[in-house]
């Protein structure tokens, strides 16, 4: 008799104990997927819920968006250059039921996936795609990601590439294709230069010889210019033949003239 309280106090503390374990609380973020005997029977949350012990079991679900770092990946591309490539990746469970049912383990899942679609899709480019256009290689990649992942409740939101590693020979390489590209670049504007500059005395040169007085003020104009800056040193100045020889016409002309009949 002595025995039967402390049998009493015992059962009713384990019933309060049981009371107080069925009351789970979540988080805004938070849902709880829960499972009666062994079988799908709801999604709950946020806030208090009642998770009855024994026959029910929860499993909780993050529904933020979760930053995924992916591995260093060897990949060979298009045109036979193997880099090093890593990426990141940002995705969120919208559907608790499917990220816990139809897949083990959704964020292990996923970071396979991510490793094989990120070789399978830079392989198909060429290593200026990968330096270049980035964009683009990131929009591919989250569209197959999104696309796969849908059944399993997850959602891809963005990927972004963010290093590309390549060997030191092949940086010498393309430290060498850059400069002679801008070799390139320099004589293309040089012999494009020289050809206008041709253009436009070739235009000067059809416009002086219109008026031959016009050539003759243009040597006085240079004079002026040569004179300007106070040179002590001998000026050799070119005169023009056209110059010349109406001058020796003239003298011509009047020592014709002057001679007597």
């Amino acid at each position: 008799m002595i025995g039967f309280p402390y049998f009493v106090t015992t059962i009713v503390v384990l019933v309060i104990l049981l009371l107080l374990s069925m009351f789970r609380i979540l988080r805004e973020y938070e849902r709880g997927v829960i499972f009666l005997l062994g079988r799908f029977y709801k999604v709950k949350g946020p806030g208090l819920i009642i998770v009855v012990p024994v026959i029910q079991q929860m499993v909780r679900v993050d529904l933020r968006t979760l930053v995924m770092d992916v591995p260093t990946q060897d990949v060979i591309s298009m045109d036979n250059v193997s880099v090093k490539v890593n990426a990141v990746i940002y995705f969120r469970v919208i559907d608790p039921e499917k990220a816990i049912i139809h897949v083990e383990n959704y964020l292990e899942a996923t970071s396979q996936l991510s490793q094989t679609t990120l070789r399978s899709v830079l392989g198909q480019h060429e290593l200026d795609d990968m330096l270049s256009g980035r964009d683009q290689l990131n929009a591919d990649i989250q569209k197959i990601l999104d696309k796969q992942t849908d059944a399993w409740g997850i959602k891809v939101a963005n990927v972004e590439i963010k290093h590309v590693d390549l060997d030191e020979s092949m940086v010498r390489a393309i430290a060498k294709q850059a400069e002679a590209e801008r070799a390139r670049r320099a004589k293309v504007i040089h012999a494009s230069g020289e050809l206008e500059a041709s253009e436009k005395l070739l235009g000067a040169a059809q416009r002086l010889a219109e008026e031959p007085q016009a050539i003759q003020l243009r040597y006085m104009q240079t004079l002026t210019e040569i004179a300007s800056g106070q040179n002590s040193h001998t000026i050799v100045f070119p005169l023009p033949i056209d110059m010349i020889s109406n001058w020796s016409d003239a003298v011509r002309v009047k020592s014709k003239s002057e001679k007597p009949e």
